[in-house]
């Protein structure tokens, strides 16, 4: 594919925060053992990582601004462009030396995003889409998949934040996904559920209390690769919503029946 000079932008800014994030995954098995803990060490990579891709992309777009996991909203003088930015998409993973993990990054446009990508550097995918030019991973074009049986299909899933609060609730959604699928997956990294179900590895996915910086990137991957996006109780998405779903056209309506009735039983 013929990569835009946004995409350029955006990619070489992530690259650059991967190298850094690949150093530090290496270290934090020599701190799993130490009495402190490797929990400092994280947050430290962590902000590092948002530090290097806000430099790098406001050298690029020194009008945009910026939402960010760490650093909050930073105004710009250009507040039609916003980059939605993750770092560490997968801390607890990272933090306990598990290599499932992205860095996240999304530009938004007068409210749409147009643009995203996400890394998985311990893997070294590179999954990117641009409006209307498609997603891919590593030079290969993406499509959902092609299944529209519910018990043939893998879906992915978050624990919510609020989980003390609201784990009875996902708790009933769980179960009947579960007893209405092939089997769910929760990985940890809500940036890479969206990414894998771009490539069609996942069959959908859905999880409440995202923010944007979670989910901004994989959006216009499923988009572009044919996918269906929307909130667990089938209203448009927006980076507003407190909740996603998503799929191909067939799954993601099954997935939000099951869902909705999930919801009015629990």
């Amino acid at each position: 594919m013929i990569r835009t000079p946004l995409m350029t932008v955006m990619v070489d800014a992530v690259m650059k925060a991967a190298r850094g994030l690949r150093r530090d995954f290496g270290e934090v098995e020599n701190l799993q053992v130490s009495r402190k803990g490797p929990g400092d060490f994280v947050s430290a990579a962590d902000h590092k990582a948002e530090a290097i891709i806000r430099e790098s992309l406001q050298k690029a777009r020194p009008e945009f601004s910026f939402v960010m996991e760490e650093g909050g909203i930073l105004e710009g003088k250009d507040p039609t462009h916003r980059w939605h930015i993750d770092p560490l998409d997968g801390t607890l993973n990272f933090l306990h030396g598990i290599p499932h993990f992205s860095i996240s990054l999304g530009l938004e446009k007068d409210g749409a995003i147009i643009a995203g990508v996400v890394y998985d550097p311990i893997k070294d995918e590179l999954f990117i889409a641009e409006k209307g030019k498609g997603a891919y991973v590593n030079n290969r074009r993406l499509r959902v998949s092609g299944r529209i049986d519910m018990a043939d299909c893998v879906f992915g899933t978050g624990l919510p934040a609020s989980a003390k609060r609201t784990l009875p609730a996902y708790l009933a959604e769980l179960s009947a996904v579960t007893l209405n699928s092939a089997s769910v997956r929760r990985m940890g990294s809500a940036a890479l559920d969206l990414a894998y179900v771009s490539a069609g590895r996942l069959d959908g996915f859905w999880e409440s209390g995202l923010s944007s910086w979670d989910v901004a990137a994989g959006i216009i991957l499923v988009r572009e690769a044919g996918g269906f996006i929307t909130d667990i109780h089938g209203k448009d998405y927006s980076l507003s919503a407190s909740s996603i779903a998503c799929g191909n056209e067939t799954v993601h309506s099954s997935l939000v029946k099951i869902l909705k009735s999930a919801q009015s039983s629990s």
